[in-house]
């Protein structure tokens, strides 16, 4: 586990959000696990639905898939769970690592209360539970627009940055992967690999490939790789006056005719055509 939290500060906003949205929002930490959530209780419906040891086992199933996308697209995301009700969930993020999670639910999101229980009674046909004590729950529910949830989503996500802006997320700093992670993230366009990172870590190359492929979903030097396209997209479109050759050489790329197969795999254009497109766009 890369974070700490200060639970007290997080319990106090995690109410505020609740209190103004009145949507129930619950904090994991990097590996999945729920910290902390504001109302304590689970809504109606979920518990009526978790009272099924497979629901309930489809839950947490559902949870870390939701965490799992969120780390790969950076991003909040908003999706209808197992059983039918309305999520949404966002990363919190460090540089490249993946720290913790926000989520907000189990919201009624359908334009009517006929159209939402049609389906939700499909999804959890299967389960052991008081069906009508169910419907009873979802005909209770207040009914939430898209409109809604989209708003709710982005507070969540200011949420999600001002947690780390006032350090509520603590950081230990000692701990490897960050470390790693602040490191390239500062020398990436120097000439650093697998070998030279293993050394000045002190750790052996396997060890160095799981903590990459945890963090980042692949091997440190394709990481390496695609920041220092990402930044040659940059320089392209905001330095026009440079040469190719030049933006290849800032961002660390020795090897021009390297640099322009690199690119072109990652991007589907070279980086000539790839600055013409912008000029075209703009």
């Amino acid at each position: 586990m890369i974070s700490t939290f200060n639970l007290s500060k997080l319990n106090s906003l995690l109410k505020d959000f609740y209190n103004i949205t009145r949507i129930r929002i619950t904090i994991f930490d990097d590996s999945f696990r729920e910290l902390t959530a504001y109302p304590e209780h689970i809504a109606p419906c979920c518990q009526i639905i978790r009272s099924d040891p497979q629901a309930a086992a489809q839950c947490a199933r559902c949870d870390a898939n939701a965490c799992e996308t969120a780390a790969r697209s950076r991003r909040a995301c908003t999706y209808r769970c197992h059983a039918g009700l309305t999520e949404s969930i966002t990363p919190l993020t460090l540089g490249n690592i993946v720290i913790g999670y926000l989520l907000f639910g189990h919201v009624f999101s359908y334009s009517t209360h006929e159209e939402g229980w049609k389906n939700i009674q499909k999804k959890c046909s299967s389960y052991c539970i008081d069906i009508n004590a169910l419907k009873d729950a979802c005909f209770s529910c207040p009914i939430i627009s898209e409109d809604y949830i989209s708003s709710v989503s982005h507070i969540m996500q200011a949420v999600a940055s001002y947690l780390c802006l006032e350090r509520m997320v603590i950081v230990q700093r000692k701990e490897l992967p960050v470390r790693i992670d602040e490191y390239i993230s500062s020398h990436f366009t120097e000439n650093i690999d697998v070998p030279s990172l293993c050394s000045h870590f002190q750790i052996g190359k396997t060890f160095l490939y799981e903590i990459s492929s945890q963090n980042y979903g692949c091997g440190i030097a394709e990481h390496i790789r695609n920041l220092r396209i990402e930044k040659a997209k940059t320089l392209l479109a905001e330095h026009p006056e440079m040469k190719i050759s030049e933006v290849a050489s800032v961002c660390g790329f020795s090897d021009y005719n390297y640099f322009t197969t690199v690119f072109k795999r990652l991007t589907g254009t070279s980086p000539g055509k790839y600055r013409s497109s912008l000029r075209t766009k703009y």
